[in-house]
């Protein structure tokens, strides 16, 4: 096929690239910027010129492939309703375009937020619904098209999709850990985070676009619940730096979305995913990435 991706140049989006490429699939990648272009070049990718607040150039490339992955999101902390509107402004666009066509459209969601009392399932609906929740509800919003003629596969991805050139939110605990001089998790610790390695992760996304039905939400998650005071003590020991209890409303006041995030308690299940697609994860784990110092430096 031919795959236009949104985020290609980013740190799961170069993963997925490699991937589909491997697997003999023609892939271009949405560039913003001459160094996005470069790094999708490298890959062996083609370019399609834009980011996501250029819609026109959005079509152009949704209309010119035969299967779609959006993975990009502007993920402005300081501004998550201009986040939020991007990303449904993009989804809503590329939706519109496929519509009618059956052609595939796999779109990247999330599962921080859920706020279960238990681990979430592919089965359990996003509560993001409407253009002023996260993410502008794009998962809810897309998965309306299944029935107008879009494949339309979810994956939502762990809090922490993790590896070497990370710069999610491990990274950016790590990064605030250095300024406080303690990494500071929430309380007693005891929330959990699913995670996920990017090569697995990728992975999962060629073999849902090949392969999942319509409608069909899949979850990119090899370990269910890593507790963050497990987290913040690896992460410290790397560090050399002490950990530090801090209530959770400190670290939200502090942190804004990243503090929210390490607040959260965002555990979730990939059963239903991994029987549906046979997909066995085989990466390191999170701690085994701390440990191997890829949060090291700033």
């Amino acid at each position: 096929m031919r795959v236009f991706i949104t985020g290609a140049s980013g740190f799961i989006g170069r993963a997925v690239v490699t991937e589909l490429l491997k697997a003999g699939h023609q892939v271009v990648g949405l560039a913003r910027s001459e160094k996005a272009a470069s790094v999708i070049s490298w890959l062996g990718a083609g370019i399609q010129r834009g980011d996501l607040d250029d819609l026109d150039s959005i079509r152009v490339g949704v209309k010119n492939a035969d299967a779609v992955i959006h993975l990009a999101n502007k993920h402005d902390w300081a501004n998550p309703a201009e986040s939020n509107r991007a990303e449904r402004a993009a989804v809503q666009t590329i939706s519109d375009t496929l519509a009618g066509t059956d052609r595939p459209f796999l779109l990247a969601s999330g599962l921080a937020g859920f706020n279960l009392d238990r681990p979430v399932t592919e089965h359990d609906p996003n509560p993001a619904v409407g253009p002023n929740s996260p993410r502008g509800g794009a998962e809810n919003l897309a998965l309306e098209y299944a029935e107008r003629g879009v494949h339309v596969v979810v994956v939502r991805f762990a809090p922490t999709v993790h590896g070497a050139e990370d710069h999610g939110f491990v990274s950016l605990i790590a990064q605030n850990s250095r300024r406080h001089g303690a990494v500071r998790y929430p309380g007693d610790g005891a929330n959990r985070w699913a995670a996920v390695h990017r090569f697995d992760a990728a992975q999962l996304v060629r073999l849902g676009l090949e392969n999942a039905q319509p409608g069909t939400i899949l979850h990119a998650v090899a370990e269910e619940s890593v507790p963050i005071r497990t987290i913040a003590e690896v992460l410290a020991e790397r560090l050399d730096l002490p950990t530090q209890s801090t209530p959770a409303e400190q670290l939200v006041a502090e942190l804004g979305f990243v503090g929210y995030a390490l607040s959260g308690d965002w555990a979730a299940t990939s059963h239903i995913t991994r029987d549906l697609l046979n997909w066995q994860p085989t990466g390191p784990t999170l701690l085994e990435d701390i440990a191997a110092g890829h949060y090291d430096q700033p």
